[in-house]
């Protein structure tokens, strides 16, 4: 809305022609974010249902009584501010649509005694992730790339369904599986979208470094990567009060929106491997549990046995890491791996 609006407001003040900078509106978006974030929270998680503790979940206990569903109050600001600094495009709209229907899921999800059923939640899932999809898309063929292959590839938007679809479904279930340390969740998540906003500005948004790095550029690009900023802000903002010892949880009404949007930022980039380089923490902490999970349970094949999932559970109990040791270190992990992973895929190319 702003960088519409900038032209008129010019006419008054010229500072006001900010406004149509990309780099202004992802520097306001992100600071809003966190700002508004940050002070918002404590005055409203009274009104959010409270963590009744997980079974076999490690220090449950220690969780029981704290705000949780912090993602109800987060996730709808991330969407306004995004409305309001990202020039207005209605994939756009659709991608924020699909957003709020998972937080509003997550939200019941975490109100619920009991929660809802795996399958259900799978289900919701899934229907989410082939909406965000056709909105990626728009139902119109896509160029992608991909490792090992110098020159950019046009996919028929039914091949890209099919391979966006499962792709942010995993992202949003592993996202959830990662919440169970305080700040894991949110912090994986917040390098994540530095990485992607980065990456989505400065490569594939500059037609110049697109052209020199052999990789497609979309004109978009920058329009994406200010989404990426903003959640970033907020998680920065929730960070706040959820680092250890948290004083309110995000639940599933932040973590189900967060993994859409992570799925929905690589899809953007135009190379669906790039999960595997900005949320491979993410992916193993969370997605080999799912994989182990359903293999014993479809096709009752055992595998890992003597492995604890979510690894952050394993980790804590098997080898008696803190949760801020297991915190830093996977947060290390991610930040040393990125961008060495990010280098070789781009110029292995």
């Amino acid at each position: 809305m702003l960088y519409y609006i900038s032209d008129y407001l010019a006419n008054i003040a010229g500072p006001f022609r900010l406004l149509s900078s990309y780099i202004f509106l992802a520097g306001l978006g992100t600071a809003l974010g966190a700002i508004i974030t940050w002070w918002m929270l404590p005055r409203y998680w009274q009104f959010l249902p409270v963590d009744r503790g997980r079974e076999y979940a490690i220090d449950a206990e220690k969780s029981v009584g704290k705000p949780i569903s912090a993602g109800a109050l987060f996730i709808p600001l991330f969407i306004v501010i995004s409305l309001l600094v990202v020039p207005f495009d209605w994939k756009f709209l659709e991608i924020l649509l699909c957003v709020t229907a998972a937080m509003i899921v997550g939200y019941y999800d975490d109100r619920a005694r009991d929660g809802w059923s795996e399958y259900t939640l799978g289900a919701v899932d899934l229907v989410l992730a082939f909406l965000a999809s056709m909105a990626i898309c728009q139902w119109a063929d896509f160029v992608i790339w991909l490792p090992l292959f110098k020159d950019p590839i046009t996919v028929p938007p039914v091949l890209f369904v099919l391979g966006a679809t499962p792709l942010i479904w995993i992202s949003i279930n592993a996202t959830n599986c990662s919440d169970g340390v305080d700040g894991l969740s949110a912090s994986l998540s917040a390098m994540s979208m530095l990485f992607l906003g980065g990456i989505l500005y400065v490569i594939v948004g500059h037609a110049d470094i697109a052209s020199y790095l052999l990789v497609p550029h979309y004109e978009q690009g920058a329009d994406w990567a200010i989404l990426s900023f903003v959640l970033l802000g907020c998680l920065a903002g929730y960070l706040w009060h959820n680092s250890y010892p948290s004083a309110v949880l995000m639940g599933d009404s932040g973590s189900r929106p967060i993994g859409l949007m992570l799925g929905v930022l690589v899809l953007a980039c135009g190379n669906p491997f790039l999960i595997l380089v900005v949320a491979f923490v993410v992916l193993v902490n969370g997605a080999t549990g799912l994989m182990k999970v359903a293999l014993l349970r479809f096709f009752k094949i055992g595998i890992f046995s003597n492995i604890r999932y979510p690894l952050h559970d394993h980790v804590r109990h098997n080898m008696g890491w803190s949760n801020t040791q297991v915190l830093v270190r996977f947060m290390i992990i991610q930040a040393v791996g990125t961008p060495l992973l990010l280098v070789l895929l781009l110029k292995i190319r």
